[in-house]
This record gives C-alpha cells, sequence and structure tokens, in this order.
C-alpha cells in the first residue's frame, strides 16, 4: 500500500487501512472500494490522506508500534472518561490503567520499531489519536531514556492524559489565572485521583513549559520541569506539528524533525530530542519520495539506527505493455543517493 493525498484519491480504488470514528468504531474498513461518495464525505469529515492497496506495493505492510485491539481498547476508555469529564463525574481510573498496560505490552514488545503516524485523523478521532500517539511516542522515548516499569506507566498515563484540562468544565470558583489555561484545570483534576501518582498531574500542569523559562502556565526553567512533562512535550509538539487543527495541513515528518531541532535547548529539552529521533520515522513507510536520481519512488522499508535512509522502491513501465521495472534502492547502502522531497 502506500499514502496519497485525498486530492489524489479516485473512485474505484481500494482502501489500504481502516478508518474508525472516535469511539474506535469502524467507518470505513480496508479493503473497501472507493466511491465519489465514500471520497466526498472522507473529505467532508477532516479526512487529508488515504492509505491506497497498490499492485506494485502489494507486500509493503506498516509495521506498528500498538496493534489495532489495543488502540481501540484505549481510544473507547479514553471516549468513556472524556464523556465524564464534560457530565462533572467521576471517571473510571481502572479502566485506564488496564488500557496503558496493554499499550506498554506492545511498546515493550516492538521498541525497535520506528513509529510513525499511521491512523487515519478525522474530526471525530483526533482528539482521541493525539492522546494516543503522544502517549505511545512517550512510551519510546522513556524506553529509550531507561525508565523503569513503573516510571513508565506513570509517564505514559500523564501523556495520555495531558490534554484532560481542555476537556474538564470550568466552574465559578476556580481562579482567573487557572480559568486561563488548560494546564491548571487538567492538574486539579488529576491531583484528586488517590490511584494515580501526584507526577502525572504534573505532565498535565507542565507539558506546555520550556526549558528556557518562556513556557506556560509558570515559567519555569529545565530544572523546574518534570522529566515525564519534558518527554511528553516533544511528543506532543511533534503530534501538532504533523496534524495542524487550525490549518487542516501539517508539516511532513522530516520537516518537523528539523524544525524540533531547532528547539533544541530552547523550547525542548536536548536530551529528550536525541531520544526520541532514535523512535520516529522521519521518511514513513507508504510514503512517495523524490530521490536525488530524479527518480520518483515509495519507502518500502525502514533502518532503525538509520531512520534518515530507507528502502525506497521504484516502479516503471517496461518495454512491454503491463510489464513494469521494479528496482529497490536502500539509501543506508548507496551513500550518495538522497531523498530531495516528499509528494503529499
Amino acid at each position: 500500500m502506500r499514502v496519497v493525498s485525498m486530492d489524489a484519491v479516485e473512485p474505484g480504488q481500494f482502501l489500504g487501512r481502516t478508518v474508525f470514528s472516535g469511539n474506535g468504531a469502524v467507518l470505513l474498513a480496508e479493503g473497501v472500494q472507493l466511491t465519489v461518495y465514500m471520497i466526498s464525505t472522507l473529505r467532508r469529515i477532516g479526512v487529508t490522506m488515504l492509505y491506497i492497496q497498490d499492485p506494485a506495493f502489494s507486500d509493503v505492510e506498516i509495521e506498528e508500534v500498538v496493534s489495532e485491539e489495543s488502540k481501540r481498547a484505549l481510544i473507547t476508555r479514553m471516549g468513556d472518561m472524556m464523556e465524564a469529564v464534560r457530565s462533572g463525574k467521576d471517571f473510571n481510573t481502572r479502566s485506564i490503567s488496564v488500557a496503558v498496560d496493554r499499550l506498554l505490552e506492545d511498546v515493550v514488545q516492538n521498541r525497535e520499531v520506528l513509529f510513525q503516524l499511521s491512523d487515519i485523523r478525522t474530526k471525530d478521532n483526533a482528539m482521541y489519536l493525539h492522546a494516543l500517539n503522544v502517549s505511545t511516542m512517550a512510551a519510546l522515548i522513556g524506553i529509550n531514556a531507561g525508565l523503569n516499569q513503573l516510571q513508565l506507566k506513570e509517564l505514559v498515563i500523564g501523556a495520555l492524559l495531558h490534554d484532560i484540562g481542555k476537556t474538564e468544565s470550568i466552574t465559578d470558583d476556580t481562579s482567573e489565572d487557572r480559568k486561563r489555561h488548560h494546564t491548571w484545570r487538567g492538574f486539579e483534576l488529576l491531583k484528586n485521583k488517590r490511584e494515580f501518582s501526584l507526577l502525572i498531574a504534573h505532565v498535565a500542569l507542565q507539558h506546555h513549559e520550556a526549558p528556557d523559562g518562556s513556557g506556560l502556565p509558570r515559567g519555569l526553567d529545565r530544572e523546574g520541569i518534570h522529566l515525564y512533562a519534558l518527554i511528553t512535550a516533544v511528543a506532543n509538539t511533534y503530534d501538532n506539528l504533523l496534524n495542524n487543527a487550525a490549518t487542516g495541513q501539517g508539516m511532513m515528518p522530516h520537516e518537523a524533525c528539523e524544525y524540533m531541532m531547532a528547539l533544541a535547548g530552547t523550547k525542548l529539552d536536548r536530551e529528550v530530542l536525541i531520544h526520541f529521533l532514535r523512535t520516529v520515522s522521519i521518511y514513513p513507510t507508504g510514503s512517495s519520495v523524490r530521490l536525488s536520481t530524479k527518480e520518483t519512488g515509495v519507502v518500502v522499508g525502514q533502518h532503525r539506527g538509520l531512520p534518515g535512509r530507507p528502502v525506497v522502491r521504484v516502479v516503471r513501465s517496461g518495454h512491454e505493455k503491463n510489464d513494469l521495472e521494479v528496482k529497490e534502492i536502500d539509501l543506508a547502502r548507496h551513500t550518495t543517493v538522497f531523498i530531495e522531497s516528499v509528494q503529499r
């Protein structure tokens, strides 16, 4: 399969990956043949790209850090929790804890897989996928940073719930300062959960702080920000850069990584960024790229130690009718060939 923008999707093509709703239900299943109505509906609900089946890339599978089952379980639990918070009710911390355990099992098992944001985002599921992506990236960074199992679970729960303050209703007795920023509201909500460590609440409070002291809500410097919040800030920044809610068109992964490296030591922690760059796929599998050889191909493989040097498959029409010439270029071996651009 390969990734294409919605502008390039055509009726008759077959969907390569399932599209889910906000509560984890299937909107469109993998393998369905797309119609004009389906394509129009996907555009209307905010989809900007799709995975499409392609005979030339039928063997290309995206390695997942977290299984579909674990994702759906976590999204369902998140939906239940957010609905409870909106209604001013207590939420089930036990169900969140169990879902996080499943996610961590997957991440530990697949820790060598380079992470890429492969789930199809809609207006309905964006909040849930954001929380899922941030918590998954935080787990990978935490593993690379050498955190133990207890620390990893605290980190992942904090990362999963970092934006819970955006969901919580504002009451009249909340101070004016705390009304203005969701980090305070998230902290107030989570600090009262006895089942959760207080450090989890501090992730919600501190994930918009910056090492140079320019962050919110308290302007803490590097020494005052907990490691969990520094990790969550990096993961949160990356997901937001790739999925710009305001414009609907975010950066490409390699652009976001370059942008984030420029923030090292000021807005983002340098050491955490180093761990992050070892875990993320700079050129995701399925994406179309243009090489310095002027050939256009699709990324079909990754190298854990060299995320910027993937394997690219180039497919061209052969001399005979319906004949295709296929070659693969491993950029880790072909050191003089470079990726010039990524096609949306």
